[in-house]
């Protein structure tokens, strides 16, 4: 039985959870060399807060096509277990063709867990922005100044800036930071709510992959997302779709940047 708690309505309580929950990064990648929470992690550590307030947690998952693509879509519920009201957050993961080492069920399994992990990052107010599952790879530290050679194999060229006589520049070249998956699952309830299809946001950012999306092209992908209507309700009692759609319309016919 939940214990007594000064919370009483569901936003309370989701806001007890989001302040007591404390899940630790108790898993370790080692090929990374980093330590990382899991959707599991999240879960064990939310569970024995939920039962002392009266709460439930479910997770689901739907297969959406966005273009030609298709994604794990994953819906976390925070439930009252008094009044029956309920809170969710959705989050988005791209199903690989193929991954080494996995077989089909694995890999949509794998992408699955991915999925659900940021639904509960997003309903528990969770940042994992500094994980190495982010599009961003982790810096890796230089080998005392010297590039790494096997014997008999030609070491790789390096980008190095230009030296002027009596000084040397140091700075290394800054590589893009693109975007990560918390706001990659924002465009794509973006793409939902306005019907703009996939491909469009991707002609106008002139990138082949979402994922690829620097963090000015993102902003500005963003506030014409914003601008964007919701896509018009279905009503096949009374009108029939179009056979092909036009994106060409509203904000979308200048580029991005």
């Amino acid at each position: 039985m939940p214990m007594d708690s000064p919370a009483k309505n569901i936003y309370q309580k989701l806001g007890h959870v989001q302040f007591c929950l404390k899940a630790p990064k108790s898993q370790y990648n080692k090929f990374g060399n980093y330590n990382y929470r899991n959707c599991e992690d999240i879960q064990e550590a939310a569970k024995p807060i939920m039962n002392e307030i009266g709460a439930a947690l479910v997770i689901s998952d739907d297969l959406v096509q966005v273009g030609d693509r298709f994604y794990i879509k994953a819906t976390a519920k925070f439930i009252d277990t008094g009044s029956g009201e309920s809170i969710e957050n959705t989050a988005y993961a791209r199903e690989e063709l193929e991954k080494k080492g996995m077989d089909v069920s694995q890999v949509t399994g794998s992408t699955s867990s991915y999925a659900r992990k940021y639904a509960l990052n997003g309903l528990f107010c969770i940042d994992d922005t500094k994980d190495a599952d982010t599009p961003q790879e982790p810096d890796k530290p230089a080998e005392s100044g010297k590039t790494a050679k096997k014997k008999g194999q030609t070491a790789p060229l390096q980008n190095k800036p230009p030296q002027t006589a009596g000084k040397t520049d140091t700075k290394p070249v800054p590589n893009p930071q693109y975007i990560n998956s918390q706001q990659i699952n924002l465009l794509f309830m973006e793409i939902e709510r306005t019907g703009i299809k996939e491909k469009v946001l991707l002609d106008a950012a002139h990138v082949d992959d979402l994922h690829k999306l620097t963090q000015p092209l993102y902003e500005g992908l963003m506030k014409r997302l914003k601008a964007t209507p919701d896509k018009p309700k279905e009503n096949y009692s009374d009108t029939v779709p179009p056979e092909d759609g036009d994106d060409s319309g509203l904000p979308w016919n200048t580029p991005a940047g």
